[in-house]
C-alpha cells in the first residue's frame, strides 16, 4: 500500500555556507529507496545557516509513527545534529471515498 507523504524539516547550524547542498546529500542518503521529492530553501539568520526542506511524494509508510521509526533507523548523525523541527503527514490510500474506506 502507498501513502501520500508530506514532510517538512528545519535544519540549523552555525553559518559556514553551502548548507543546502549538504542537506540535499543527507536527504539523498536517508531516502535513497523512496519515491520522494524535495525543495530546499536556504537562509542565513543571525550567524546561522537554516534550511527548510519540503518533502512530498508516495511512500510505503502507513503512519507518522512508522515514518519516525524509519528516520531513527536510517538518518545519520549529522541529520539529527542539524534537525531543529519537523512536521509530517502520512495519508494512506484507502479504498473508495477515503472517509469510510468501503465505498
Amino acid at each position: 500500500m502507498t501513502s501520500e507523504t508530506y514532510i517538512d524539516f528545519c535544519f540549523v547550524r552555525p553559518e559556514s555556507g553551502g548548507f543546502a547542498a549538504e542537506i540535499d546529500e543527507l536527504l539523498k542518503h536517508t531516502f535513497a529507496k523512496k519515491r520522494l521529492n524535495w525543495f530546499l530553501e536556504e537562509k542565513t539568520i543571525d550567524g546561522a545557516d537554516m534550511v527548510v526542506a519540503e518533502i512530498k511524494g508516495m511512500s510505503d509508510w502507513k503512519s507518522e509513527e512508522e515514518t519516525i521509526g524509519f528516520l531513527e533507523e536510517n538518518a545519520g548523525e549529522k541529520f539529527w545534529e542539524y534537525l531543529q523541527g519537523y512536521k509530517l503527514f502520512i495519508y494512506p490510500v484507502m479504498r473508495g471515498c477515503n472517509s469510510c474506506g468501503t465505498h
